[in-house]
Protein backbone atom coordinates (compact mmCIF):
# COMPACT_ATOMS: atom_id res chain seq x y z
CA UNK A 1 0.00 0.00 0.00
CA UNK A 2 1.21 3.49 -0.89
CA UNK A 3 0.07 6.32 1.38
CA UNK A 4 0.72 10.03 0.75
CA UNK A 5 -0.13 12.51 3.48
CA UNK A 6 0.13 16.25 2.86
CA UNK A 7 2.74 15.47 0.21
CA UNK A 8 4.27 18.67 -1.15
CA UNK A 9 7.21 19.43 -3.42
CA UNK A 10 8.44 22.94 -4.22
CA UNK A 11 11.15 23.98 -6.63
CA UNK A 12 11.88 27.56 -5.64
CA UNK A 13 8.62 29.47 -6.05
CA UNK A 14 7.07 26.71 -8.16
CA UNK A 15 4.85 24.13 -6.46
CA UNK A 16 4.98 20.81 -8.33
CA UNK A 17 2.96 18.79 -5.80
CA UNK A 18 0.59 20.61 -3.47
CA UNK A 19 -0.54 18.82 -0.32
CA UNK A 20 -1.58 15.49 -1.83
CA UNK A 21 -3.43 12.96 0.31
CA UNK A 22 -4.01 9.59 -1.34
CA UNK A 23 -4.01 5.86 -0.65
CA UNK A 24 -3.07 3.37 -3.38
CA UNK A 25 -4.53 0.08 -2.22
CA UNK A 26 -3.39 -3.45 -3.07
CA UNK A 27 -5.46 -5.77 -5.20
CA UNK A 28 -6.31 -3.29 -7.93
CA UNK A 29 -4.67 -1.28 -10.71
CA UNK A 30 -4.70 2.43 -9.87
CA UNK A 31 -4.36 4.77 -12.82
CA UNK A 32 -2.47 7.97 -11.98
CA UNK A 33 -3.63 10.55 -14.51
CA UNK A 34 -3.02 14.20 -15.19
CA UNK A 35 -1.87 16.66 -17.86
CA UNK A 36 1.83 17.25 -18.53
CA UNK A 37 3.37 19.05 -15.57
CA UNK A 38 0.61 17.97 -13.19
CA UNK A 39 3.04 16.38 -10.71
CA UNK A 40 2.67 12.67 -11.48
CA UNK A 41 6.33 11.86 -12.07
CA UNK A 42 7.41 14.03 -9.15
CA UNK A 43 5.06 12.13 -6.87
CA UNK A 44 6.45 8.81 -8.07
CA UNK A 45 10.01 10.03 -7.60
CA UNK A 46 9.23 11.00 -4.01
CA UNK A 47 7.70 7.57 -3.41
CA UNK A 48 11.04 6.06 -4.48
CA UNK A 49 13.19 8.43 -2.46
CA UNK A 50 14.62 10.10 -5.57
CA UNK A 51 13.19 13.49 -4.56
CA UNK A 52 12.75 14.70 -0.99
CA UNK A 53 9.32 16.13 -0.08
CA UNK A 54 9.22 19.78 0.92
CA UNK A 55 6.46 18.82 3.33
CA UNK A 56 4.35 15.78 4.17
CA UNK A 57 5.28 12.18 3.49
CA UNK A 58 4.79 9.21 1.22
CA UNK A 59 5.30 5.65 2.43
CA UNK A 60 5.18 2.10 1.13
CA UNK A 61 3.63 -0.35 3.57
CA UNK A 62 4.11 2.18 6.35
CA UNK A 63 7.79 2.99 5.72
CA UNK A 64 9.71 5.52 3.68
CA UNK A 65 11.54 3.96 0.73
CA UNK A 66 14.91 4.76 2.30
CA UNK A 67 13.95 2.71 5.36
CA UNK A 68 13.09 -0.45 3.45
CA UNK A 69 15.65 -3.19 4.25
CA UNK A 70 15.47 -4.76 0.77
CA UNK A 71 13.95 -2.12 -1.54
CA UNK A 72 13.96 -4.07 -4.81
CA UNK A 73 12.20 -6.97 -3.12
CA UNK A 74 9.46 -4.69 -1.85
CA UNK A 75 9.07 -2.01 -4.53
CA UNK A 76 9.60 -2.35 -8.27
CA UNK A 77 9.49 0.68 -10.54
CA UNK A 78 9.81 1.77 -14.14
CA UNK A 79 10.26 5.55 -14.37
CA UNK A 80 12.73 5.88 -17.24
CA UNK A 81 13.30 3.05 -19.70
CA UNK A 82 16.49 4.73 -20.87
CA UNK A 83 18.17 4.60 -17.44
CA UNK A 84 20.32 1.61 -18.42
CA UNK A 85 24.06 1.40 -19.15
CA UNK A 86 24.04 1.23 -22.95
CA UNK A 87 27.17 -0.93 -23.08
CA UNK A 88 25.70 -3.72 -20.95
CA UNK A 89 23.59 -6.56 -22.19
CA UNK A 90 20.11 -7.00 -20.76
CA UNK A 91 21.27 -10.09 -18.93
CA UNK A 92 24.25 -8.27 -17.39
CA UNK A 93 22.10 -5.29 -16.38
CA UNK A 94 19.63 -7.51 -14.55
CA UNK A 95 22.38 -9.66 -13.04
CA UNK A 96 24.01 -6.59 -11.47
CA UNK A 97 20.66 -5.58 -9.99
CA UNK A 98 20.06 -9.09 -8.71
CA UNK A 99 23.47 -9.52 -7.07
CA UNK A 100 23.36 -6.10 -5.43
CA UNK A 101 19.97 -6.89 -3.89
CA UNK A 102 20.52 -10.47 -2.81
CA UNK A 103 18.27 -11.88 -5.51
CA UNK A 104 19.09 -15.35 -6.95
CA UNK A 105 20.61 -15.37 -10.46
CA UNK A 106 17.88 -17.72 -11.71
CA UNK A 107 15.40 -14.87 -11.31
CA UNK A 108 17.16 -13.02 -14.13
CA UNK A 109 16.23 -15.72 -16.64
CA UNK A 110 12.70 -15.86 -15.24
CA UNK A 111 11.99 -12.16 -15.80
CA UNK A 112 13.72 -12.14 -19.21
CA UNK A 113 11.35 -14.90 -20.27
CA UNK A 114 8.38 -13.13 -18.69
CA UNK A 115 8.94 -9.92 -20.66
CA UNK A 116 9.86 -11.70 -23.91
CA UNK A 117 13.55 -10.72 -24.10
CA UNK A 118 15.18 -14.13 -23.79
CA UNK A 119 16.15 -14.17 -27.46
CA UNK A 120 17.94 -10.81 -27.24
CA UNK A 121 19.19 -11.04 -23.64
CA UNK A 122 22.84 -10.97 -24.70
CA UNK A 123 22.54 -7.92 -26.94
CA UNK A 124 23.75 -4.56 -25.63
CA UNK A 125 20.95 -2.35 -24.33
CA UNK A 126 22.19 0.55 -26.46
CA UNK A 127 20.93 -1.29 -29.54
CA UNK A 128 17.44 -1.84 -28.17
CA UNK A 129 14.36 -0.20 -29.64
CA UNK A 130 12.14 1.88 -27.35
CA UNK A 131 9.73 -1.02 -26.97
CA UNK A 132 12.54 -3.43 -26.05
CA UNK A 133 13.91 -0.90 -23.56
CA UNK A 134 10.46 -0.67 -21.98
CA UNK A 135 10.38 -4.45 -21.59
CA UNK A 136 13.82 -4.40 -20.00
CA UNK A 137 12.70 -1.71 -17.56
CA UNK A 138 9.66 -3.79 -16.65
CA UNK A 139 11.91 -6.81 -16.14
CA UNK A 140 13.96 -4.76 -13.68
CA UNK A 141 10.81 -3.72 -11.83
CA UNK A 142 9.71 -7.36 -11.51
CA UNK A 143 13.14 -8.74 -10.63
CA UNK A 144 12.67 -8.76 -6.85
CA UNK A 145 9.10 -10.11 -7.08
CA UNK A 146 7.89 -7.04 -5.12
CA UNK A 147 4.48 -6.46 -3.62
CA UNK A 148 4.34 -2.83 -4.83
CA UNK A 149 4.90 -1.69 -8.41
CA UNK A 150 5.05 1.77 -9.97
CA UNK A 151 5.00 2.22 -13.73
CA UNK A 152 5.38 5.62 -15.43
CA UNK A 153 4.10 5.46 -19.03
CA UNK A 154 4.83 1.72 -19.39
CA UNK A 155 3.27 1.32 -22.86
CA UNK A 156 5.46 3.90 -24.61
CA UNK A 157 7.03 2.30 -27.66
CA UNK A 158 5.13 -0.97 -27.37
CA UNK A 159 3.34 -2.47 -30.34
CA UNK A 160 -0.30 -3.65 -30.03
CA UNK A 161 0.79 -7.10 -28.84
CA UNK A 162 3.04 -5.48 -26.25
CA UNK A 163 0.27 -3.18 -25.04
CA UNK A 164 -2.06 -6.13 -24.58
CA UNK A 165 0.70 -8.00 -22.77
CA UNK A 166 1.48 -5.19 -20.28
CA UNK A 167 -2.24 -4.64 -19.68
CA UNK A 168 -2.72 -8.32 -18.88
CA UNK A 169 0.43 -8.34 -16.74
CA UNK A 170 -0.65 -5.38 -14.62
CA UNK A 171 -4.10 -6.79 -14.04
CA UNK A 172 -2.66 -10.18 -13.09
CA UNK A 173 -0.23 -8.55 -10.65
CA UNK A 174 -3.11 -6.72 -8.99
CA UNK A 175 -5.15 -9.93 -8.89
CA UNK A 176 -2.31 -11.48 -6.89
CA UNK A 177 -2.88 -8.83 -4.22
CA UNK A 178 -0.07 -6.49 -5.21
CA UNK A 179 -0.25 -2.69 -5.22
CA UNK A 180 -0.01 -1.38 -8.80
CA UNK A 181 0.23 2.35 -9.62
CA UNK A 182 0.34 3.25 -13.32
CA UNK A 183 0.79 6.67 -14.89
CA UNK A 184 -0.30 7.03 -18.51
CA UNK A 185 -1.54 9.55 -21.05
CA UNK A 186 -3.38 6.87 -23.03
CA UNK A 187 -6.92 7.23 -21.71
CA UNK A 188 -8.27 4.43 -23.88
CA UNK A 189 -5.72 2.06 -22.35
CA UNK A 190 -6.45 3.20 -18.80
CA UNK A 191 -10.14 2.57 -19.42
CA UNK A 192 -9.28 -1.07 -20.12
CA UNK A 193 -6.62 -1.50 -17.44
CA UNK A 194 -7.39 0.53 -14.32
CA UNK A 195 -9.89 -0.29 -11.57
CA UNK A 196 -9.38 2.99 -9.73
CA UNK A 197 -8.28 6.48 -10.77
CA UNK A 198 -6.36 9.25 -9.07
CA UNK A 199 -6.46 12.38 -11.24
CA UNK A 200 -4.06 15.22 -10.50
CA UNK A 201 -3.88 18.73 -11.92
CA UNK A 202 -1.42 21.50 -11.05
CA UNK A 203 -0.17 19.38 -8.18
CA UNK A 204 -3.55 18.83 -6.55
CA UNK A 205 -5.93 15.86 -6.46
CA UNK A 206 -8.93 16.44 -8.73
CA UNK A 207 -10.51 12.99 -8.38
CA UNK A 208 -9.89 9.81 -6.40
CA UNK A 209 -12.52 7.27 -7.35
CA UNK A 210 -13.35 4.11 -9.26
CA UNK A 211 -13.34 4.22 -13.06
CA UNK A 212 -17.07 3.59 -13.14
CA UNK A 213 -17.87 6.39 -10.68
CA UNK A 214 -15.55 8.75 -12.55
CA UNK A 215 -17.35 8.11 -15.83
CA UNK A 216 -20.77 8.44 -14.22
CA UNK A 217 -19.84 11.83 -12.75
CA UNK A 218 -17.81 13.39 -15.54
CA UNK A 219 -18.84 11.68 -18.79
CA UNK A 220 -22.27 12.73 -19.99
CA UNK A 221 -24.19 10.10 -21.95
CA UNK A 222 -26.52 10.69 -24.88
CA UNK A 223 -28.86 8.69 -27.08
CA UNK A 224 -28.17 7.79 -30.69
CA UNK A 225 -31.37 7.25 -32.63
CA UNK A 226 -32.01 6.54 -36.30
CA UNK A 227 -35.13 6.01 -38.37
CA UNK A 228 -36.42 6.28 -41.97
CA UNK A 229 -38.00 9.74 -41.33
CA UNK A 230 -35.27 11.70 -39.52
CA UNK A 231 -36.76 15.16 -40.01
CA UNK A 232 -40.08 14.15 -38.44
CA UNK A 233 -38.26 12.31 -35.67
CA UNK A 234 -36.14 15.37 -34.88
CA UNK A 235 -39.23 17.57 -34.82
CA UNK A 236 -41.12 15.21 -32.49
CA UNK A 237 -38.24 14.98 -30.06
CA UNK A 238 -37.58 18.71 -30.21
CA UNK A 239 -41.23 19.43 -29.46
CA UNK A 240 -40.84 17.26 -26.35
CA UNK A 241 -38.10 19.63 -25.14
CA UNK A 242 -35.13 17.39 -25.97
CA UNK A 243 -31.88 18.62 -27.48
CA UNK A 244 -31.45 17.06 -30.92
CA UNK A 245 -28.44 17.24 -33.25
CA UNK A 246 -28.08 15.65 -36.67
CA UNK A 247 -25.10 13.33 -37.15
CA UNK A 248 -23.15 12.90 -40.38
CA UNK A 249 -24.53 9.40 -41.04
CA UNK A 250 -28.15 10.49 -40.79
CA UNK A 251 -28.70 9.44 -37.17
CA UNK A 252 -29.66 11.88 -34.42
CA UNK A 253 -27.89 12.65 -31.14
CA UNK A 254 -30.43 13.25 -28.40
CA UNK A 255 -29.71 14.74 -24.98
CA UNK A 256 -32.07 15.37 -22.09
CA UNK A 257 -33.65 11.92 -21.84
CA UNK A 258 -32.70 8.25 -21.69
CA UNK A 259 -33.20 5.70 -24.44
CA UNK A 260 -36.55 4.41 -23.07
CA UNK A 261 -38.03 7.92 -23.09
CA UNK A 262 -36.73 8.64 -26.57
CA UNK A 263 -38.24 5.39 -27.83
CA UNK A 264 -41.59 6.19 -26.24
CA UNK A 265 -41.62 9.69 -27.77
CA UNK A 266 -41.03 8.18 -31.18
CA UNK A 267 -43.78 5.61 -30.64
CA UNK A 268 -46.23 8.32 -29.57
CA UNK A 269 -45.49 10.09 -32.86
CA UNK A 270 -46.01 6.87 -34.81
CA UNK A 271 -42.41 6.80 -36.02
CA UNK A 272 -40.40 3.66 -36.75
CA UNK A 273 -36.87 3.39 -35.31
CA UNK A 274 -34.00 1.39 -36.78
CA UNK A 275 -31.55 2.19 -34.01
CA UNK A 276 -31.81 3.30 -30.39
CA UNK A 277 -28.55 3.27 -28.42
CA UNK A 278 -27.22 4.90 -25.28
CA UNK A 279 -23.73 6.29 -25.91
CA UNK A 280 -21.40 6.79 -22.93
CA UNK A 281 -18.73 9.43 -23.29
CA UNK A 282 -15.19 8.04 -23.17
CA UNK A 283 -12.71 8.25 -20.32
CA UNK A 284 -10.69 10.61 -22.49
CA UNK A 285 -13.63 13.00 -22.83
CA UNK A 286 -14.31 12.85 -19.09
CA UNK A 287 -10.64 13.45 -18.32
CA UNK A 288 -10.43 16.42 -20.68
CA UNK A 289 -13.51 17.96 -19.12
CA UNK A 290 -12.20 17.59 -15.57
CA UNK A 291 -8.67 18.82 -16.29
CA UNK A 292 -9.51 21.64 -18.71
CA UNK A 293 -8.50 24.30 -16.19
CA UNK A 294 -5.36 22.42 -15.12
CA UNK A 295 -3.55 22.21 -18.46
CA UNK A 296 -0.29 24.15 -18.31
CA UNK A 297 0.89 23.57 -21.87
CA UNK A 298 -2.06 24.09 -24.19
CA UNK A 299 -1.39 24.51 -27.90
CA UNK A 300 -3.61 26.63 -30.09
CA UNK A 301 -5.44 24.93 -32.94
CA UNK A 302 -3.88 26.28 -36.16
CA UNK A 303 -6.03 28.12 -38.65
CA UNK A 304 -6.41 25.76 -41.61
CA UNK A 305 -5.75 28.69 -43.96
CA UNK A 306 -2.31 29.15 -42.41
CA UNK A 307 -1.20 25.56 -42.96
CA UNK A 308 0.44 25.01 -46.38
CA UNK A 309 -1.23 22.41 -48.55
CA UNK A 310 0.46 19.02 -48.18
CA UNK A 311 2.26 20.06 -44.99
Amino acid sequence: MIVATGLTKRYGSSVAVDGIDMVVEPGRVTGFLGPNGAGKSTTMRMALGLDRPSAGSITVDGRAYADLPAPLREVGALLDAGAVHKGRTARDHLTVLALSNGIPRRRVDEVLDLVGLTGVADRRAGGYSLGMSQRLGIAGALLGDPGTLLFDEPVNGLDPEGILWIRTLMRSLAAQGRTVLVSSHLMSEMALTADHLVVIGRGRILADTSVRAFLDEHAASWVRVRGPRPAELAAALGTAGLEVDALADGALAVRGAGAPDVGERAADAGLVLHELTTVQASLEEAFMQLTADSVQYSAAVPDRHLVPAGA
